[in-house]
């Protein structure tokens, strides 16, 4: 039984995290942190908890639970969310006694010959968000929520709204994809068709639809990559985006299928993007402004 107190730290918890903006995904993530370092302390309010508390968690997790660095730092960094700006109890010493030093890591490459075989074992539109990918440098997630007005046929380019960080930016559209996208655009059309005469509608961000009434049957709003399922929401339904499950499971056959051994996933892509067109002689800080990079050293 959960206590009043938990549900209103995690409903708190949730608001502040919506109100700052954060991604679905951190949301997600640090939430279940929350959760779990509620069980872990025999479903104690964070209230009566401090800072021996998270930092026996966190040396549970790495000490038992042997997780990697990052997963300890990701960890600690919800806690610390948790304690300083939901409950305004800021720890920053703890800071110092369990934070992981992250290792070094060089990030998996393919060839293009790789690349190749690879997106040659995918069909449909697994094969179109592979090939954005790898010709436009997306992350899956940024693949998955792109709609048809983001895709500028004619000008070969794609606008990616709210990347990582929540920021825009404009990368290319590969010439070679661009008969596939555009027979992918027609297929949303059709099926938006079929979804007004259901009244299903697709949502859209910052309650635009209550701005723009007629957005959610538009062809510009409809996503690039619907999915099948249709989900209920205050007496709507409404039709969301291809979930990365899907497309992660996907490359992952198609990976073993092609025979290689190296751990390549949805993310290899981006890498391999990255790579050849250094590769290619493009100048970095271009290579940055395509990823989305903050940070040079990000793209080094």
């Amino acid at each position: 039984m959960v206590s009043p107190a938990i549900s209103e730290t995690l409903a708190r918890a949730r608001e502040v995290l919506r109100t700052r903006r954060y991604s679905r995904r951190t949301e997600r993530a640090y939430l279940a942190w929350i959760k779990r370092f509620i069980r872990f302390h025999r479903m104690r309010p964070p209230a009566e908890l401090g800072e021996a508390e998270v930092q026996g968690f966190v040396t549970y997790l790495t000490a038992e639970r042997h997780v990697g660095g990052a997963t300890q730092n990701q960890a600690l960094s919800a806690l610390l969310f948790l304690y300083r700006e939901v409950l305004q109890r800021p720890m920053e010493r703890v800071v110092l006694r369990v934070r992981a030093r992250e290792g070094d890591r060089r990030p998996v490459v393919l060839t293009p010959a790789e690349v190749r075989a690879v997106i040659g074992e995918l069909a449909g539109r697994m094969r179109l968000i592979a090939l954005l990918l790898y010709g436009s440098g997306l992350r899956v997630s940024e693949a998955l929520r792109l709609r048809v007005k983001d895709v500028d046929l004619n000008r070969g380019e794609i606008l990616v709204r709210q990347g990582k960080g929540d920021k825009d930016r404009v990368t290319m559209l590969p010439d070679g994809v661009r008969g596939l996208v555009r027979e992918t655009i027609e297929q949303v059309n059709r099926l938006r068709e079929l979804d007004i005469q259901r009244n299903i509608l697709v949502p859209l961000p910052d309650a635009l639809d209550v701005k723009y009434p007629e957005a959610p049957t538009e062809l510009g709003w409809q996503w690039l990559f619907p999915a099948r399922r249709v989900r209920g929401r205050r007496g709507k339904l409404y039709r969301l985006h291809l979930h990365a499950t899907a497309v992660q499971r996907a490359v992952r056959k198609a990976v073993r299928r092609a025979g290689l051994t190296k751990p390549a996933s949805c993310h290899t892509f981006r890498h391999s993007f990255a790579t050849h067109l250094l590769e290619d002689q493009y100048d970095i800080r271009t290579v940055q402004e395509l990823l989305g990079h903050r940070d040079l050293r990000t793209t080094m």
